[in-house]
């Protein structure tokens, strides 16, 4: 019974593997940057490929998804430093820049934008103009599950960000942060 269950892990290892190697391969082909070899499971990156830059011995896990809208620009919309890890069902939506620093840990169910929308009351919901501002997460950043962060946000190197997090205002660098909105309630020490 044990040789049957390590073959079977090794057999899912392996097909996790190759099929991570071949998400690397098709991404790549359609201008996605990586630099290096990035761990993909079943991730979605619907559109504008060219706007993704992702460093090498990074990690997306089954679900992370990567959304780049509007026109190209002269520099990536979304990119993700080395040896990051983004879990499960983790949305990054960018319109203009969402920076993601090296060495960092993202939970699960989290969003990341750089945009909203106006409210414009003589507008209907669809109609109303995107307002972007770069959003950007520092090197060694701890987000736990379900944060969400918002457009214009800067979070500090070492930064720790608490589980079910709305991070409205700037995070510094070292400090931990909880709640709706999120609030310094310490440094790191």
């Amino acid at each position: 019974m044990l040789i049957i269950q390590f073959c079977f892990i090794q057999g899912k290892w392996l097909l996790d593997g190759l099929g991570s190697r071949w998400r690397n391969f098709y991404y790549r082909t359609l201008g996605v940057k990586l630099h290096g070899y990035v761990w993909m499971k079943e991730v979605e990156i619907p559109r504008n490929y060219r706007d993704i830059e992702i460093e090498a011995n990074c990690a997306l896990d089954r679900g992370v998804t990567l959304v780049c809208s509007g026109e190209s620009l002269p520099h990536a919309k979304i990119i993700i430093g080395a040896n990051s890890y983004i879990n499960r069902h983790t949305f990054i939506d960018a319109t203009e820049s969402i920076t993601i620093g090296k060495d960092c840990a993202i939970g699960p169910g989290c969003y990341i934008t750089d945009h909203d929308h106006g409210c414009d009351p003589s507008l209907p919901p669809l109609g109303q103009p995107m307002i972007s501002k770069p959003t950007s997460i520092g090197e060694y950043v701890w987000i736990g599950a379900n944060v969400t962060i918002l457009k214009g946000i800067t979070i500090g190197d070492r930064a720790i960000i608490g589980a079910g997090s709305v991070v409205t205002k700037d995070i510094p660098s070292g400090a931990i942060a909880v709640g709706v909105p999120a609030k310094v309630i310490k440094e790191r020490i």
